[in-house]
């Protein structure tokens, strides 16, 4: 999946035709006529829109609004005395993701070279916000979100895109240097450090986990040696530790220690903590093989908190059991396999960081959401793409595909 960075062969120099005299400077030192440079469009009305990947995003937003809406019927019922309270909102957010995707197919995502710094700096103003605003009812004083009318945006999406953009626009600038430390880690670790130190305050872990990894993904791609990776761990091992040790993730700990506890209520100390995560377990057991049938759940009967949220996928498996729910997992592997794919063969290493980058950000949440409803890892908030319900999630996910399709209109991809 690396990118390859040998350098280029040079092509040899034409020899002049005789009693022919060279027009141009350029064309006198290089023996080469000189290039024009021109100017590139803003949008691209280019052909080749890779629908193997639009329709897969489409099958996937429509199983998504469905299982949303069946998981969410009860609760928005019992508390909005509106059954369908969270569709309408969600198919909204849908409906604005999927205009704002088919504009980026568009657009020549050779222009967010210029973008990467003011994006990463909106993402970085975004989490500062985040900490000075009051936080919002119901959050248990955990600041994640900006608040504008009824609309609340979720800081570390911005920051999750800001960083692949950035190390996409670095990387590719530097492709050639990457196996130095000065180009290869010290960006990476100073965006990583700076970006967790914000999400610390709020407090997100999981943001900080899905982050890190993805950086640590974009370094891999990138071509950076392993002996930096074992740098790199070392640094984060010696900041958790000093950390743990001030009591700054104090928050952790606490998720930390009721993690493995659900399938054990007679040991459990912190059942509130684990009792979303126990009823997720139950969910997934009564599912079985074949599932109860769609909308036939029962854990989601406000027996699952926010079931419509990061444990949607538990109501997938207790309704369209172990084969539907591995049909689901195989079309996310899918859209992650293509996405890179049309990625690989972009005509720029811009175009291959960014696309592989926001393919496997998708692949990191699902994997990661599904180790938490099964209890692999602590309950932390990791939404499932797609499936979640989330107005700043969806549409900034959908933007995000847009790009990739945009990629895929000059990427030397073979249709099929």
């Amino acid at each position: 999946m690396r990118l390859d960075s040998s350098p280029a062969r040079k092509l040899p120099m034409p020899s002049p035709s005789p009693g022919r005299q060279p027009e141009t400077r350029g064309e006198e030192r290089t023996g080469y006529p000189r290039r024009v440079k021109k100017r590139r469009k803003v949008f691209s009305m280019r052909l080749g829109l890779d629908m193997t990947f639009l329709f897969l995003v489409i099958i996937l937003l429509i199983i998504g609004l469905i299982m949303m809406f069946s998981a969410s019927y009860p609760s928005a019922y019992a508390y909005r005395n509106n059954s369908f309270a969270f569709l309408i909102k969600q198919a909204g957010f849908a409906a604005a993701g999927i205009v704002i995707m088919m504009v980026l197919s568009y657009f020549d995502y050779h222009h967010f070279h210029k973008l990467a710094y003011p994006v990463l700096a909106i993402a970085l103003l975004s989490l500062v916000v985040v900490l000075i605003m009051p936080g919002m009812p119901g959050s248990g004083g955990v600041k994640r979100w900006i608040g504008i009318g009824d609309i609340s945006i979720q800081a570390s999406e911005i920051a999750k895109f800001a960083a692949v953009l950035f190390l996409a626009h670095f990387n590719s600038k530097h492709f050639k240097k990457m196996d130095t430390f000065k180009y290869g880690v010290l960006p990476s670790i100073i965006l990583v450090g700076v970006i967790s130190a914000l999400l610390i305050l709020e407090p997100h872990y999981s943001g900080i986990v899905i982050i890190a990894l993805l950086i640590v993904s974009m370094m891999f791609i990138s071509g950076v040696k392993l002996r930096y990776f074992i740098i790199a761990l070392a640094l984060v091992v010696t900041a958790v530790i000093v950390l743990a040790a001030t009591g700054m993730l104090s928050y952790a700990m606490t998720r930390l220690q009721g993690w493995g506890q659900a399938l054990h209520p007679e040991t459990d100390e912190l059942y509130q903590l684990t009792y979303q995560t126990r009823n997720s377990l139950y969910a997934i057991g009564s599912g079985g093989f074949w599932g109860l049938g769609l909308g036939q759940s029962r854990q989601k009967f406000l027996y699952i908190p926010e079931a419509q949220n990061d444990f949607v996928f538990a109501v997938v498996c207790e309704e369209l059991g172990f084969i539907g729910a591995a049909i689901i997992l195989c079309i996310f592997a899918l859209l992650v396999w293509r996405g890179i794919t049309i990625s690989m063969r972009a005509r720029d290493k811009f175009g291959a960081l960014l696309g592989m980058g926001l393919s496997i950000q998708i692949g990191l949440q699902v994997i990661l959401n599904i180790m938490v409803i099964t209890d692999w890892l602590p309950n932390t908030g990791i939404s499932l793409p797609f499936f979640s319900y989330g107005g700043s999630s969806l549409i900034t996910l959908l933007a995000q595909m847009g790009i990739i399709l945009s990629i895929s209109r000059t990427s030397n991809l073979e249709r099929a």
